[in-house]
């Protein structure tokens, strides 16, 4: 029995790990990457802006008031890359930053207006592609890619997805 999800978990037929079926996986999840990401990359380019981004844009969007040091653990990025990003951003107006009251060394950052439809509109695309996918493959695969995809995180950030 799986503790996670108290079904009987099937042992993996030794087939799937050959090395073919490994590589398709991987060139899988090149494509996919490759769409998933791209009508995003689109619209962000058109802002001079870049995955790098997106991904700020949309964890700071999905944990309101996030700080940047919980923000720098999520995208293990050096202080200096998130700065030159995240400076660009609030430049622009997406991204704000207000001061701790519990803590004034520690800045929250929360998004604008304007960066909360940025990142709604990068999320749509993605959303529907995903929404579509799930609904071709159904609920019990859906639940073994998400499987899948936590197998695939370190094991540290397992706990973040909520």
């Amino acid at each position: 029995m799986s503790e996670t999800t108290g079904r009987m978990k099937l042992r993996a037929d030794p087939l799937f790990l050959r090395d073919e079926n490994l590589r398709q996986a991987i060139e899988l999840l090149f494509f996919a990457y490759r769409d998933f990401t791209g009508a995003a990359d689109r619209i962000l380019e058109v802002d001079g802006m870049g995955r790098a981004h997106h991904r700020v844009i949309y964890f700071v969007g999905r944990h309101p008031g996030i700080t940047v040091g919980e923000l720098l653990a999520i995208l293990k990025i050096t202080k200096q890359s998130l700065s030159r990003v995240l400076s660009q951003l609030m430049e622009e107006g997406y991204v704000r930053q207000a001061t701790d009251p519990g803590d004034r060394r520690r800045r929250r950052l929360h998004l604008t207006t304007k960066g909360a439809d940025l990142e709604g509109r990068l999320t749509e695309r993605q959303s529907r592609l995903l929404a579509e996918a799930f609904r071709d493959a159904g609920a019990e695969a859906v639940e073994g890619f998400r499987t899948v995809l936590l197998g695939i995180i370190n094991e540290d950030d397992r706990e973040r997805i909520s």
